[in-house]
């Protein structure tokens, strides 16, 4: 599984704002998938709400300047996922109580809980590596998130 299976490219947000609830920031991010046509604008505030509620369970601010909220959803029959960029970081509850400057979110159909599970490690994996994350952090724009996440694809940040 590769970013270019998943990430939706016209749903990429790099202006996140830093005052934004995480509410907020989860909604403008499936938003984005939503103008990109990858969700349904119909099932926006359900797929909302299941995130919330995911996030109630337990922080997906997994440190690092770092959060990958996901959930499953009916409504999806692929796994679509955007990045989120705020160069001020946004509080999201992270792990290690710091700002967030890097999120992708990720909504899968509920009958493939094994996509889902490989997306989630997928982004993790890549993470990792300090370099793509400081790079994906510094991006100013959905074009170069695009080309880092290309790059990542090609194997450029695997852990030697």
């Amino acid at each position: 599984m590769k970013f270019s299976d998943f990430v939706v490219r016209d749903a990429i947000v790099t202006d996140l704002d830093p005052d934004a609830s995480k509410e907020e920031i989860i909604r403008r991010l499936c938003e984005a998938l939503c103008d990109a046509g990858a969700l349904s604008r119909e099932h926006l505030d359900d797929i909302v709400r299941a995130l919330i509620k995911r996030e109630e369970l337990g922080t997906t601010g997994i440190g690092m300047g770092v959060a990958v909220p996901h959930t499953k959803h009916p409504s999806v029959d692929k796994l679509v996922a955007t990045v989120g960029i705020s160069p001020d970081g946004v509080d999201f509850d992270a792990l290690d109580g710091e700002k967030v400057h890097a999120l992708f979110l990720l909504v899968s159909p509920t009958d493939l809980p094994g996509d889902h599970l490989r997306a989630l490690e997928y982004i993790t994996r890549q993470l990792h590596n300090p370099t793509f994350a400081r790079f994906l952090k510094q991006a100013k724009t959905a074009e170069d998130v695009w080309v880092l996440l290309e790059e990542a694809d090609a194997g450029k940040y695997a852990s030697h």
